[in-house]
């Protein structure tokens, strides 16, 4: 055996070593840049939205429109003394702003939601699969103690429509208010009723 011959089976176990050793350093650093970003040290922060806000009563402290409001609760994640919240399931006539007009029953939409929480506190229920929509908000059921789902009042009285966007445990019986709202002629659907 010549000395070519011993020299291939050592290169062979150095190159095995050496990519096992690049493994371990690959693992290790990604270890290390996990724990970096859960600890808010790196660009991406998180927040424990699930722990913080689902099943939690607070109070709304400013209406923005319908589905939209802020609660008395800072939200850690955008670094705001108050979370906003944001209705799951439905979309309400969006309230004017800037250079665009108040959607047809935006106010209407913003004084039922108003009159419906009161003064009372409002309770939140998230999904775990999708706390926060695209704009950063948290996304919620609502319910007002003594009045029941914000979420369904709204589609009930049509001033919101059902947003089948993104599954919930309450799609069905979102779409079944609104499909009352419809037969009803409310709101939105109003010289739309169906007979019975």
């Amino acid at each position: 055996m010549g000395r070519a011959d011993s020299a291939a089976p050592n290169l062979g176990r150095r190159i095995r070593r050496s990519r096992r050793l690049a493994w371990l350093c690959a693992a290790a650093i990604l270890a290390a840049l996990i724990a970096a970003d859960r600890a808010g040290w790196l660009l991406v922060r998180h927040a424990d939205d699930m722990a913080a806000y689902h099943g939690v009563q607070a109070r709304v402290v400013r209406l923005i429109d319908g589905d939209t409001f802020d609660i008395d609760m800072p939200d850690a994640l955008n670094d705001r003394p108050v979370t906003r919240i944001r209705l799951w399931g439905l979309d309400c006539p969006e309230a004017g702003g800037f250079d665009r007009p108040a959607e047809p029953l935006a106010g209407e939409a913003s004084d039922f939601t108003r009159a419906f929480i009161g003064e009372g506190p409002v309770f939140l229920h998230l999904e775990s699969h999708r706390p926060r929509g695209t704009f950063g908000r948290i996304i919620a059921h609502v319910e007002v103690p003594g009045r029941g789902s914000l979420n369904i009042a709204l589609l009930e009285a049509g001033l919101a429509e059902t947003d089948e966007r993104w599954s919930h445990i309450h799609l069905s019986r979102y779409a079944k208010a609104q499909r009352l709202a419809q037969k009803n002629g409310a709101g939105l659907w109003a010289g739309s009723a169906t007979p019975n």
